[in-house]
């Protein structure tokens, strides 16, 4: 285009050019993917570590719930595991056990998603008072049932060796729990009082009360660690260590939440591959057998945080 210049001469001038071109695009799109790249590991992690917090502020309040209760009741533990499915809270002394849920991925088992059905009858309830806190945030498994699909409502296991399977039979007050037969739980503490929780029987900050269990394991609301091979038993041999049908979750950058007899909560770093197999979607978590697992460093960590040498 030619226009005439102020000296007269005509000039050539150019339009102004709108937009981007097809490679400047290019450029500014492969920019933002590199950026995006680079941000995704930060926030997942940061959502990790926020979950992390969530999951451990649950275990304070379970805790705190636990201990409560235990004051109330002339310093006796609540069982740690029923004998019976649900609902089983009429038949004594199951209705003594912190939960009597028999989780499984049926979606006719109403403990696997319904609150009112158990929960809300265990005799920790009154002093939580909230299903969330029953449930790590990094669990997301559900059931299909008649209702539509339901989350499940537990994630978190209590230590069988505090409290023990409800007994078949007793009277008041409320007898002993037991250990259910498991030959390698025999020599080790069944604590049923919180005043037993003393060295060197405890000591209450080394004896967790519960944990995530993995989703694909969760089964009768309790956590049994195999104590074969325990270091600090009758026959030392850590060539024995195995995984009962129960294995601790890893939802938190491979760590799982625990909390103690004391009160306090933490996360614990598992180190050996063997403690973290994938997930199973739809796991059968009562069909499991235990698995060996020689030398696990993690499994010598369950142990000593599980009980002690009876006394």
């Amino acid at each position: 285009m030619k226009e005439r210049a102020r000296n007269g001469q005509f000039s050539s001038r150019v339009p102004a050019r709108s937009g981007f071109t097809l490679i400047e695009l290019l450029v500014v799109i492969a920019i933002i993917a590199i950026l995006a790249a680079m941000l995704l590991p930060a926030l997942a992690k940061s959502k990790l570590k926020a979950q992390g917090v969530y999951c451990m502020n649950n275990h304070k309040q379970l805790a705190n719930g636990w201990r409560m209760y235990t004051d109330d009741s002339a310093d006796i533990l609540p069982y740690a595991s029923t004998i019976y499915p649900p609902p089983s809270t009429a038949n004594w002394p199951d209705k003594y056990a912190w939960s009597g849920a028999h989780m499984d991925f049926d979606p006719n088992n109403r403990s696997n998603w319904d609150p009112s059905y158990d929960m809300m009858l265990r005799p920790l309830w009154p002093y939580t008072k909230n299903q969330n806190l029953y449930k790590c945030p990094s669990d997301h498994s559900s059931v299909n049932t008649p209702f539509g699909i339901k989350p499940r409502i537990l994630t978190m296991s209590m230590n069988l060796y505090v409290g023990g399977f409800a007994p078949l039979i007793g009277s008041d007050p409320p007898p002993n729990g037991t250990d259910g037969g498991w030959p390698f739980a025999h020599p080790y503490m069944i604590y049923a009082k919180l005043s037993w929780l003393v060295s060197p029987k405890g000591p209450p900050d080394k004896i967790f009360v519960f944990l995530d269990m993995r989703e694909d394991r969760v089964n009768w609301s309790n956590f049994m660690t195999d104590m074969t091979g325990y270091v600090l038993g009758t026959s030392p041999n850590p060539g024995a260590y195995a995984f009962t049908s129960d294995m601790p979750g890893f939802y938190h950058n491979n760590a799982c939440g625990f909390s103690f007899a004391d009160g306090h909560s933490e996360m614990h770093k598992w180190l050996d591959a063997r403690t973290m197999p994938p997930l199973q979607d739809g796991g059968n978590p009562v069909g499991v057998t235990s698995t060996p697992s020689p030398r696990n460093q993690d499994v010598a960590w369950l142990q000593d945080h599980s009980t002690r040498l009876r006394q």
